[in-house]
């Protein structure tokens, strides 16, 4: 479990420090960092692929193609909310993706949901409805980015949930950065913005940063029980309210911690309800 744990802190610090990047680097053409962000782990994975002599076309191509432009999408959608909201605001809002990964999975997949996780949902989006309506004048564009970026990323659970282990998971995540590479170049080709200085590094480390968070929470998983593990997700959360507040000067109200407390306590509690 040390190593679950160790594991979950690299991999959340990771996405961390990646969210704080494209909100620093948010002047950029959404489309351009979609680009560098998927460009950098393309590289690496492709990389890993090839050394491991892992197929790279993989088996389930028609739905890892669904699943890399429902990614893309939900990408795509969250990096523009970072231009309107708070980047721990985002993230947390982001984190209501498995409530509806779960609707699409009671219909597509036919799968069965408990009453308490219902309620468990309820409160959730009643967190959300909290950081809207008593928070810190919430911008109505970033919030209805973010949140339709979660249905995407919504989609993308259960479609992983549908590819299942039919392909290596890298495979997988390679489908997305090479789609995410491919169009998020030729969308920012019109609008490219030469960057300067630091600006290469930030934009370059995007890729980076991601890779190893995908890496090291995959690695978390395979060393201990989904329903220990899982959890430890929103450790994500605290690292970007904490870099949100000492980087970009962010505040956040006692409603808007009340709203942000409310999602993650109801999806934590879902997470331990849904493996009973």
């Amino acid at each position: 479990m040390k190593k679950a744990i160790l594991y979950m802190v690299i991999s959340t610090f990771s996405f961390t420090l990646m969210n704080a990047f494209v909100k620093y680097l948010s002047h950029f053409p959404t489309f351009e960092i979609v680009f560098f962000r998927s460009i950098g782990s393309l590289f690496l994975a492709t990389s890993y692929i090839l050394i491991k002599g892992i197929p790279i076309l993989g088996n389930n191509k028609r739905l890892m193609l669904y699943r890399s432009f429902a990614g893309l999408i939900a990408m795509s959608l969250f990096f523009m909310s970072l231009k309107y909201i708070p980047v721990g605001t985002a993230v947390s809002l982001r984190y209501i993706a498995p409530i509806f990964a779960t609707f699409f999975a009671v219909f597509w997949l036919k799968e069965k949901l408990r009453a308490v996780q219902w309620l468990l949902f309820l409160i959730a989006f009643c967190g959300v409805l909290v950081i809207k309506g008593f928070g810190d004048a919430l911008d109505t564009t970033g919030l209805l980015l973010v949140l339709t970026a979660s249905v995407f990323s919504g989609m993308v659970y259960v479609l992983i949930r549908k590819i299942g282990k039919g392909d290596h998971p890298l495979v997988v995540v390679n489908y997305f950065m090479f789609t995410g590479t491919v169009v998020g170049g030729v969308l920012s080709i019109q609008n490219f913005t030469l960057p300067h200085d630091d600006e290469w590094f930030l934009l370059l480390s995007l890729g980076f940063f991601g890779f190893f968070g995908q890496l090291f929470m995959t690695k978390a998983f395979q060393v201990a029980k989904t329903s220990l593990v899982a959890p430890l997700k929103y450790i994500e959360v605290i690292f970007t309210l904490t870099v949100g507040v000492f980087w970009f000067g962010d505040y956040y109200s006692f409603f808007s911690l009340l709203g942000i407390l409310m999602i993650i306590g109801a999806l934590v509690a879902n997470v331990f309800v849904g493996k009973r």
